[in-house]
């Protein structure tokens, strides 16, 4: 079995996320591709929207997908959460003969730092995802790009909240949450 794992905070999910997905799926032959929104991203220290929010999103915008699962792996270990251990649960769980792992571009420059990078090296193929046509070279990888034609990023989308970023079946509930804030 061919997987892709594509991990994040997705602080809110928003339509780019969405479009990662799809561009996965037409460009990578796997027969399911794995959303595993995290408790806390290893890298921050907060999060907006608690992760059981941000799992339920996660599965009301990719209902309708059956290549699509959205795992709740990291948020169950109620802490920071490696990617090693993520990929490692997998492979335990599954017969998987490869896994893509997808990543943004952002992520290059810092990726030798990841917890057990070298042996999660060995473990998977990195999909990364760009934007603007760059593709940034490094001495740790040599990943596949795929190229994303949409600029959003949470960070950018929770600073400047803009519903129209936010894809159309979870634009009610994310504006409810957001006024609970």
């Amino acid at each position: 079995m061919d997987i892709a794992v594509f991990g994040g905070s997705f602080d809110p999910p928003h339509i780019g996320h969405e479009e990662i997905v799809n561009l996965v799926l037409s460009n990578i032959n796997v027969e399911k591709i794995f959303i595993v929104p995290t408790f806390l991203n290893p890298f921050k220290s907060t999060f907006h929207l608690a992760p059981l929010e941000r799992f339920e999103l996660l599965q009301t915008l990719f209902k309708n997908n059956k290549k699509v699962e959205v795992l709740d792996f990291e948020i169950r270990q109620n802490e920071k959460t490696p990617t090693f251990k993520t990929i490692t649960y997998l492979k335990n769980c599954y017969k998987i003969d490869n896994i893509y792992l997808v990543i943004g571009a952002d992520n290059l420059k810092n990726i030798h730092l990841w917890y057990n990078f070298l042996e999660l090296r060995e473990l998977v193929q990195f999909v990364v995802i760009t934007r603007d046509s760059i593709l940034l070279e490094n001495d740790y990888i040599k990943p596949t790009y795929l190229e994303l034609d949409i600029d959003v990023s949470s960070t950018s989308l929770r600073e400047n909240m803009n519903f129209d970023l936010i894809p159309q079946n979870l634009k009610e509930k994310v504006q409810k949450l957001w006024k609970k804030e």
